[in-house]
């Protein structure tokens, strides 16, 4: 028996795996895969899960014209036919696994060893490789990215062109868009929002209904929380910590000290004026 750490500080067990006759009922109008009978069963948060893995019944051709998947391949491994679609061109490669009610449609892409589960959607153009998890009711599509070891979960969206990689935790109900990139041990969570070119990275943490965005930074050991906005060019590290209605923007760089409500940062500071 393998036990292995999951997403959340739960606990995962793979009790098995193997060839099995018995698989999932898949449609009639359902040419675009089949299940091989190869399967594992696990253990996750309390769950047991047994996904199978799948092999293409025909060619599947992305909207570009190019091949991404030729007849008899073999896939991933899902749960059930309802977590990827079989109308659409997305697919599952590797040892990638989608279970539970999570669903995989569009262009959508799931490879290497990425898990998307719970209630979690993938779709559009999205990707989600390495050992990314998506889980909960987050929604990932449009042409992001969620790969390394990232993990996008709870109610958090990330779209568009944005990026979430290295051990980055997006959760609760964050959203990630633009070309946003967030990476490194960066937690962004809450209601806050990160988008245009805005990159989060070291161990920054992004909550609250803060957001930041155009093309600053947050980085090293900053917090941005509260109501607080950085934007423009400005960059927001060390142990520095903005919150309630803050603005910091321009071409500020602020790298420690705590500003507040009322405090409005439009060039370089050290650190704080006031405790």
């Amino acid at each position: 028996m393998l036990t292995l750490n999951s997403a959340k500080g739960g606990e995962m067990r793979e009790a098995m795996h193997g060839f099995i006759k018995e698989m999932p009922k898949i449609s009639e109008n359902n040419d675009k895969y089949e299940f091989t009978g190869e399967y594992i069963t696990f253990e996750i948060n309390g769950e047991t899960h047994t996904v199978y893995r799948i092999r293409a019944k025909k060619d599947i051709i992305d909207e570009y014209g190019k091949i991404i998947v030729r007849k008899g391949e073999l896939g991933g491994f899902i749960e059930k036919e309802e977590n990827l679609d079989y109308r659409s061109n997305a697919w599952v490669f590797d040892n990638a696994r989608i279970f539970g009610n999570a669903v995989v449609f569009g262009n959508a892409q799931v490879y290497g060893n990425a898990w998307v589960y719970g209630n979690a959607c993938v779709v559009g153009n999205a990707m989600v490789y390495g050992n990314a998890q998506v889980f909960d009711n987050a929604l990932v599509y449009g042409n992001a990215k969620v790969f390394g070891n990232a993990q996008v979960y709870g109610y958090a969206w990330v779209f568009d062109n944005a990026r979430i990689f290295g051990n980055a935790r997006v959760y609760d109900n964050a959203q990630i868009y633009g070309y946003a990139q967030i990476f490194d041990n960066a937690r962004i969570f809450g209601n806050a929002r990160v988008y245009d070119n805005a990159q989060i990275y070291g161990y920054a943490q992004i909550f609250g209904y803060a957001q930041v965005f155009d093309y600053a930074q947050v980085f090293d050991y900053a917090w941005v929380y509260g109501k607080a906005n950085v934007y423009d060019d400005a960059w927001v590290f060390g142990d520095a910590q903005v919150c309630g209605s803050a603005r910091i923007y321009r071409k500020a760089r602020v790298a420690k000290g705590r500003w507040s409500s009322g405090d409005v940062i439009e060039e370089d500071v050290k650190e704080a004026k006031r405790p």
